[in-house]
C-alpha cells in the first residue's frame, strides 16, 4: 500500500485504497510517530478524533479510536460529524498530543481522507508526515498488525471517550467575533453546508441574535447530491434560489468539512474568497484596530497587498497550501492568513482554515456597515479603493504532463518581455511560474507535483484581460485543451 500525505493529510477513494484494512494501518503508523517521536514520558497521550459526514467516516473513525486505545492512548472521539476547525481547536483546548480527522474535504464523494493534527491544532508538518508514511512502510514490511482495542471496552474502560466539540469550540468563536454587531445587523441569512459536516453550525451559533438564519442542505446525504462539496460558482445554483426565495441578505457556504467558505450577496453574485479575505483584512484594521503580517499564497489576489501597504503591514507570500501559512502563524504575528481556495485564520485563532470562522467575521462586517450597506455595495467600495481586479481559475487534465521543475524552468526562462500589453516586470518561481505585469495584474502557470494537472491563474483589471493572459499561458505550456 502506497500512502502519501498530501498539503492536508491522504486522501484515497473509498473501497480501492480507503479501506478499513488501510486506515487500521495508518493509525498504527500515526500511534508508533506518538509514542517514538511525540511522547515524553508524562502521563497518557491523548487523541482527539472526529470525522465528516461521507460514507462510513463514523466507522472509519471508530476504528482510529480502537487503535489508539489498542496502543495506551486514550482517544477522544466526537459524538457525531464535526467541523475540522471543531476538532482541530479540541486538540488544542484538551492538550493532546495529536488529532485525525476522518474527512476527504471538498473531494467528489467516493473519496475520503486522513488528516493528521498537531498539539496546536493545525495541520501536522510535511516532515511530521513522512515520518509516519516511514513508520507504515515499516509496519508493512514487517507484516505487523495494528494493535486494537474492541470498542465496547473502550467505552467501559473510559479509554475511549464520546464527546461533543461544539461548545468549547463556539465559546472560542465568541472571543474572535463580535455578536453584538452580528445581532445588530439583524440579517437574514442562508447557511449552506452542502451536506458536510459544518451543518447546523451558524445556525446553532447565532440562535440567540436577532439574526434569521435557514439552512439548506443541512440533512445527511453521504452523495452530496452528486456535487463535490467544494464552495464554487457552478455548485451554488440552490444557494442562489433559496437567497431570492426569503429575499435574503446573504448567503454563507462552507465546503464538506467546513474549512472553507464561499458567500453569496443578496444579488445571488459569488463573493469568492479574495473578496472575503480583503473584505476581513479592511476590517481587522479599520474597525477593529488591529496590527500584524499578512500571509497569502501566490494564488491569491493582490488587493491583499495594497490594503497591507495603505497600512504598513508585511505581506508574506507563499506556495499553496494552508500547512505554509501555519509555519508563518506559528513563529510570528499574523494577523490574517488566506488561500484563494477559502482556507483562512486569523490572530487569537489555531493555525488552521475555519469557514465557519470567517463566515461569522464576514456577517460582522456586515452588521457594523448597517442594513443600509448592503454586501455588493460593501464589496464595490473595496474595489473602487483597492482594485478594480478580476480573477479566473483554470485546471487543465494533462495526457502528457512535463515534470514541475522542468515547466517551471522552461517558463521562467522564456519569460516574454510583455504581456497583454504590460511590462512583465517580475517572474517569480514560489510555487510554479507568476508573471507579474507592470499594472499589477499577474498570471500563475503552476504544475501539480502530485497529479497531471496544470492550474492557470490570473488576475487582472478586466475580464477581457484575464481571458488574454489564460489564453497566453496555454500558449506558453504548450496545451490547447
Amino acid at each position: 500500500m502506497a500512502v502519501r500525505f498530501g498539503t492536508d493529510g491522504w486522501r484515497a477513494i473509498i473501497a480501492e485504497d480507503f479501506t478499513f484494512a488501510n486506515v487500521r494501518l495508518v493509525a498504527q503508523a500515526v500511534a508508533d510517530f506518538i509514542k517514538h517521536e511525540l511522547y515524553q514520558g508524562n502521563g497518557t497521550p491523548e487523541v482527539v478524533i472526529g470525522y465528516d459526514t461521507r460514507f462510513l467516516s463514523d466507522r472509519f473513525a471508530w476504528d482510529v479510536a480502537s487503535v489508539m486505545a489498542g496502543n495506551g492512548m486514550i482517544a477522544w472521539l466526537t459524538r457525531t460529524d464535526a467541523p475540522t476547525p471543531a476538532v482541530s481547536y479540541n486538540v488544542k483546548a484538551k492538550g493532546a498530543i495529536a488529532g485525525v480527522m476522518i474527512t476527504a474535504s471538498h473531494n467528489p464523494p467516493r473519496y475520503n481522507g486522513f488528516k493528521l493534527k498537531a498539539s496546536y491544532g493545525g495541520s501536522a508538518s510535511p516532515d511530521d508526515c513522512k515520518k509516519v508514511e516511514a513508520y507504515l512502510e515499516k509496519i508493512i514490511a514487517e507484516g505487523r498488525q495494528p494493535l486494537m482495542m474492541d470498542l465496547e471496552e473502550g467505552y467501559r474502560t473510559e479509554v475511549i471517550r464520546r464527546f461533543d466539540p461544539s461548545w468549547t469550540y463556539y465559546e472560542h468563536l465568541g472571543t474572535l467575533v463580535d455578536l453584538n454587531v452580528v445581532s445588530n445587523g439583524e440579517l437574514r441569512i442562508i447557511a449552506d453546508p452542502m451536506f458536510g459536516s459544518g451543518r447546523g453550525v451558524i445556525r446553532d451559533f447565532l440562535g440567540r441574535t436577532r439574526c434569521s438564519v435557514r439552512e439548506i442542505r443541512g440533512y445527511m446525504n453521504p452523495g452530496f447530491e452528486g456535487i463535490h462539496p467544494e464552495p464554487i460558482l457552478k455548485h451554488l445554483g440552490v444557494l442562489a434560489a433559496a437567497i431570492q426565495q426569503d429575499h435574503a441578505d446573504v448567503g454563507i457556504v462552507t465546503d464538506g468539512d467546513a474549512d472553507r467558505i464561499g458567500a453569496m450577496d443578496s444579488r445571488g453574485n459569488f463573493v469568492d474568497p479574495h473578496q472575503i479575505m480583503a473584505l476581513a483584512l479592511r476590517h481587522l484594521v479599520e474597525r477593529r484596530g488591529l496590527r500584524g503580517d499578512v500571509v497569502k499564497t501566490v494564488s491569491t489576489t493582490a488587493m491583499i497587498n495594497r490594503i497591507a501597504a495603505k497600512h504598513g503591514l508585511k505581506v508574506h507570500e507563499t506556495p499553496v497550501g494552508f500547512n505554509h501559512i501555519a509555519d508563518l502563524m506559528l513563529t510570528g504575528d499574523v494577523l490574517i492568513g488566506g488561500e484563494e481556495s477559502g482556507g483562512m485564520s486569523i490572530k487569537g485563532h489555531i493555525p488552521e482554515g475555519d469557514g465557519i470562522l470567517m463566515g461569522l467575521l464576514l456577517l460582522e462586517i456586515m452588521g457594523d456597515a448597517g442594513r443600509s450597506t448592503p454586501l455588493h455595495e460593501i464589496i464595490t467600495q473595496v474595489q473602487k479603493e483597492f482594485g478594480p481586479t478580476h480573477y479566473k481559475r483554470v485546471d487543465l487534465h494533462l495526457n502528457n504532463p512535463v515534470p514541475k521543475k522542468e515547466m517551471t524552468k522552461r517558463l521562467s526562462d522564456n519569460a516574454p518581455a510583455k504581456m497583454a500589453g504590460q511590462t512583465v516586470k517580475d517572474v517569480q518561481t514560489r510555487d510554479g511560474v507568476k508573471y507579474i505585469l507592470a499594472d499589477e495584474s499577474w498570471l500563475l502557470i503552476r504544475p501539480s507535483g502530485t497529479e497531471p494537472v496544470l492550474r492557470l491563474y490570473a488576475e487582472a483589471t478586466s475580464e477581457e484581460t484575464v481571458g488574454e493572459l489564460l489564453s497566453k499561458a496555454r500558449e506558453f505550456a504548450g496545451v490547447s485543451n
